[in-house]
């Protein structure tokens, strides 16, 4: 079997659903033979670890640990799904303390074992400030770290692509910016179906509405269709991200990155921006939409500020001034 690279992938957080979705991704995609299970769970992990080799994916060099320094250690390429599930009734936001707390211990593990990393991809929710932490506290340059926001766009993508009746990949251009939560920016103006743009398709404002409702609550849904938060769909999309970073197919949904730009207003963030990821990183560029959109990503940016401060009350990370004496990069 042929792979895109020879490098250490780690998947933190493997024992769990998104983790073990991820390492089957990664091995069935060709990404590496060399990855590491990792989690803090031995009885899951190791199941995980079984359940992997008895795939029997050729070349596969499969290894599971429950040691933060064995796991990081040579790491060139991380994604985390290590957080705390969503659970019926939560909010991303609900989450907060504890998964930064996690983001936290994940970036100091980053510079103490394997501050050579390529790329890391943070997925565990709130994801725009859990990568922020990360980043922080790990001491990675800015276009080495992103979060998943794509999953946002390819539920929107879907909802559109089920109401005109068209092929999933016939919607383009349906992306949604700002944060990973239920203050997303959710933009029209780009979209097209079947190449036709979205304003001559007929959609009345309220149909618009109920579509973008769906989107935000595109998590939630999945949690009362299946009693479980989403698994299937993050892994892929994550494991397509590292893909992109690791020199393969440019990954050009929107991602999580860290935005400090005074021409957009937007400073000392994570946030999903138009973005690629490619081998030399993350690279984003200005969001087009029309002023409603905009001013609807500014709310978004806003309530990313308030969620950023609040982990700075909590002492989880330092005031904005501070943040260089734990990362120079930033």
């Amino acid at each position: 079997m042929e792979f895109l690279t020879n490098d250490k992938l780690l998947i933190v957080g493997a024992g769990g659903m998104i983790g073990s979705n991820m390492v089957q991704s990664a091995l069935m995609l060709g990404l590496t033979p060399n990855i590491c299970l990792y989690d803090i769970y031995e009885p899951g992990v190791h199941g995980v670890y079984d359940e992997m080799q008895q795939c029997a994916f050729p070349g596969a060099n499969i290894t599971y640990t429950v040691d933060p320094e064995e796991a990081f250690t040579n790491a060139k390429f991380i994604i985390s799904s290590g957080g705390a599930p969503r659970k019926e009734g939560m909010t991303r936001e609900d989450l907060l303390k504890g998964n930064c707390k996690i983001a936290a211990e994940f970036g100091e593990n980053i510079k103490k074992y394997c501050p050579e990393v390529n790329h890391v991809v943070v997925i565990f929710n709130p994801a725009d400030v859990t990568a922020l932490t990360a980043l922080i506290h790990s001491g990675l340059k800015p276009n080495q770290l992103t979060s998943l926001a794509a999953l946002d766009s390819t539920r929107l993508q879907q909802a559109l692509a089920h109401e005109f009746g068209v092929q999933q990949d016939k919607v383009t251009g349906a992306h949604t910016y700002g944060g990973h939560g239920e203050q997303m920016a959710v933009f029209a103006s780009q979209v097209k179906i079947d190449g036709k743009p979205l304003s001559e398709m007929g959609l009345s404002a309220e149909r618009w509405e109920e579509i973008k409702h769906k989107t935000v609550q595109g998590g939630s849904n999945i949690i009362k269709l299946r009693g479980r938060s989403s698994f299937q769909s993050p892994a892929y999309n994550a494991v397509k991200m590292i893909e992109a970073a690791m020199g393969g197919e440019p990954f050009t949904l929107p991602a999580g990155c860290y935005v400090n730009d005074d021409k957009l207003g937007f400073k000392n963030v994570m946030m999903a921006m138009p973005t690629t990821i490619d081998k030399t990183g993350v690279h984003y560029s200005e969001p087009t939409g029309t002023p409603e959109e905009l001013a609807e990503l500014q709310k978004s940016y806003e309530h990313l500020c308030k969620m950023r401060q609040e982990i700075i009350d909590l002492d989880i990370v330092p005031s904005i001034e501070a943040w260089k004496n734990d990362n120079a990069n930033l």
